[in-house]
């Protein structure tokens, strides 16, 4: 497998790239704002500059219970990724339309799907585990799933190389901050817990989603304020996190200019993301009996070093701060701290790397 053309289509944006050999990019192109593209129009134009694809690799959030590792694609797999629409809401549907646009463009060339769940397979029953009626758990296949494994994959990796370390040797929090967010407890390479769950709405305070809220709350609104299953799932993942808070997009620019510009609306949305943050830090470290290091990756993760200052701030009883300097000047791979990284996010490194076991 020689060249690997990764599809990585997140929740707004649509990223694409072939990698050589060597890993070496050879072509890559973002789209920003992906409307899921129903035409194939902007991966067609990708793929027609391209002289040789020899294999495919889709990003795709959920996973369910099915599927624990990379899988090749075919007919059966690609039903059974749409069964999980419901559960990735904002993701799935837009990897559906990534791999049967590859499909119809590269026909006989094998694509495969590497999935963000498959990275937590390895998280404890304790961590794994809702405390629902145990019939509920087995009947409905109920678990915290947990996301973003491709990008908490790499990152422990890389980072572990940054502090000359062994990665079975290093107790690190992956914190992968953008538009979606979550935190993953790395112990000896392997995830031991993480702040999403079910569904990718579980955790973290996102750009439009609301991360964890009391379900009392939820029912509240449901029985008592007449709010239908339909305006409750659209109000949480659309219209909830930085952006219901502040009013912005939800884009942590244009909060960050809300705070700067004196709004109380953004302030307090900035302050939420943040105590939220800390708190789930603090619970990774707790998962594995300590923290060894911090690693910063995503959009906000890799580009806004004040969140990373802000954020480290308040973990200062968990040995964690950013030398100041350092911090200010860092947007790609680099140590921040002496136990604070910054890692690029490389998902299409990990998936060619999962492609090509499965293909060989």
């Amino acid at each position: 497998m020689e060249r690997v053309l990764v599809v990585n289509a997140g929740s707004s944006s649509l990223k694409l790239r072939l990698l050589g050999p060597d890993d070496d990019v050879l072509a890559d192109r973002e789209v920003e704002r992906w409307d899921g593209d129903p035409g194939h129009a902007d991966i067609a134009e990708f793929v027609r500059g391209l002289d040789a694809v020899d294999a495919v690799g889709h990003r795709v959030v959920h996973g369910g219970s099915r599927f624990t590792a990379a899988t090749v694609l075919d007919d059966d797999v690609v039903a059974a990724v749409e069964d999980l629409v419901p559960l990735a809401p904002l993701h799935q549907p837009r990897a559906l339309a990534g791999i049967r646009a590859t499909a119809t463009l590269l026909p006989g060339v094998p694509a495969v799907a590497c999935f963000d769940t498959a990275f937590h397979v390895t998280l404890p029953p304790a961590a794994q585990t809702y405390a629902l009626p145990a019939e509920w758990n087995r009947r409905f296949g109920l678990r915290r799933f947990g996301f973003h494994g491709l990008s908490h994959a790499w990152t422990a990796r890389r980072a572990a190389e940054l502090l000359s370390r062994p990665l079975s040797e290093v107790r690190l929090v992956s914190a992968h901050l953008g538009a979606g967010a979550s935190l993953c407890a790395v112990a000896g390479g392997r995830s031991v817990a993480t702040t999403m769950g079910f569904t990718p709405l579980e955790g973290l305070v996102m750009a439009t989603r609301s991360g964890d809220v009391d379900p009392g709350l939820l029912l509240w609104l449901q029985q008592q304020a007449d709010v239908t299953v339909e305006d409750l799932a659209d109000g949480l993942e659309r219209r909830s996190g930085l952006a219901g808070l502040s009013g912005t997009s939800g884009d942590m620019r244009d909060v960050l200019a809300g705070v700067d510009a004196g709004d109380p609306d953004a302030r307090l949305a900035y302050d939420v993301w943040l105590y939220r943050l800390r708190a789930g830090v603090a619970a990774m470290a707790a998962a594995m009996g300590g923290i060894d290091a911090l690693a910063f990756t995503g959009g906000i993760g890799e580009h806004v070093a004040r969140a990373r200052a802000d954020a480290c701030a308040g973990l200062a009883f968990l040995g964690l701060a950013v030398d100041d300097a350092a911090n200010a000047t860092t947007t790609a791979d680099g140590v921040i701290g002496g136990a604070v990284v910054v890692v690029t996010a490389r998902e299409d490194l990990q998936v060619a790397t999962e492609v090509r076991a499965v293909l060989r």
